[in-house]
């Protein structure tokens, strides 16, 4: 059924239910192999504000320097965070997608106490013209909690590839409510075509096996995106959250030069109980592979979506309805393969 298979033991550590189990910056922080600024690109809204106001920038590329410049002037009529004290403390912030993780993010200076911020800050990244035209331009306005607790105020997607580089003056462009590309179905980023089991200890024979088994067959991928003319090389990782240790991590081989991958590769999980199918997460994620590192491609998070995991509160508990349903099967049809085909996602 694969060329390659892997078996690693699996243990929920019940009793610690402290925030470092199920924090989510904790996870996120050994999933990824990017820098700690990724941690923004699966970090929630924690804010219910509406989006509101307006945000002036301009967009310039420097062929001299090779360099992409988002120049932040300010902001006006900006959403109240603390409705008790009057204020919010604002600052932008901006991606180019769709690849978050490689480019990283880049962001203003916090103002305080503010919803007309005035920033005239200029948002730099390197990157080739070519490169640059097949992305877009992510500006989003958050408010700055001490706790890391960071509300969204509105957002504005830039379709670099249509943009008037002959324009370089500073424009007013109104904020919108979150996630544009993901409301819109725009945002695809393949789909992945995998099998999943449960074996309950003891369901083939006297202690046979000793634990529940979680079986991954990740088989293929299709539509990955090409972030290079000559394709993309790619590799899934594998995570069972909340334990985000080396004994959770698996992977597969690395597929060249191919949007289309197959990866025919089989993970099983043992060491576990049926209670905790209720309250883990399987998370495996696409990578784009390079020298120095690697570039999420998209992922999906298989569970329940409660958004709790163990008593805790976390972010990953985040499964969408499709990804929902096929865990369920999976619950309630022990020993039989689930197939499913999965759309890709940001997480």
């Amino acid at each position: 059924e694969s060329d390659t298979a892997s078996e690693i033991s699996f243990q929920f550590n019940k009793h610690k239910k402290t925030p470092s189990t199920g924090s989510h910056s904790s996870d996120m922080a050994s999933v990824s192999s990017v820098s700690g600024s990724v941690l923004s690109v699966y970090s929630g809204d924690f804010g219910s504000v509406d989006a509101q106001g307006t945000v002036e920038f301009a967009l310039d590329y420097d062929e001299k320097n090779r360099e992409f410049q988002v120049h932040v002037s300010q902001c006006k009529d900006l959403a109240v965070v603390d409705e008790k004290k009057g204020r919010s403390d604002p600052y932008v912030k901006t991606y180019l997608l769709p690849d978050k993780a490689r480019m990283g993010k880049r962001k203003t200076s916090v103002k305080k106490r503010t919803v007309n911020p005035v920033y005239n800050e200029v948002l730099r990244y390197k990157i080739e013209k070519m490169v640059l035209l097949i992305q877009k331009l992510n500006l989003s306005v958050w408010h700055n909690d001490p706790l890391g607790r960071n509300s969204f105020l509105g957002e504005i997607e830039v379709d670099l590839a249509s943009w008037d580089w002959s324009n370089r003056r500073l424009n007013w462009y109104p904020l919108k409510p979150r996630s544009l590309s993901a409301v819109n179905g725009v945002d695809h980023r393949g789909v992945m075509n995998l099998s999943i089991k449960y074996v309950p200890p003891g369901s083939q024979g006297p202690k046979n096996p000793p634990s529940g088994e979680v079986h991954i067959w990740v088989k293929d991928v299709k539509d990955l995106l090409q972030l290079r003319p000559s394709g993309v090389d790619s590799f899934v990782k594998c995570y069972v959250l909340p334990d985000t240790s080396k004994k959770s991590y698996q992977k597969t081989r690395v597929i060249k030069r191919d949007t289309n991958p197959v990866f025919n590769h089989t993970i099983v999980y043992d060491g576990f109980h049926t209670e905790d199918l209720k309250d883990a997460c399987v998370e495996l994620t696409v990578w784009d592979h390079e020298k120095l590192t690697n570039h999420f491609l998209g992922g999906i998070r298989l569970g329940l979506g409660t958004g709790m995991s163990y008593g805790i509160s976390v972010d990953w508990m985040d499964s969408t309805q499709e990804e929902v349903a096929f865990w369920q099967e999976m619950m309630s049809a022990a020993n039989e393969w689930i197939e499913g085909l999965l759309p890709l996602r940001s997480l």
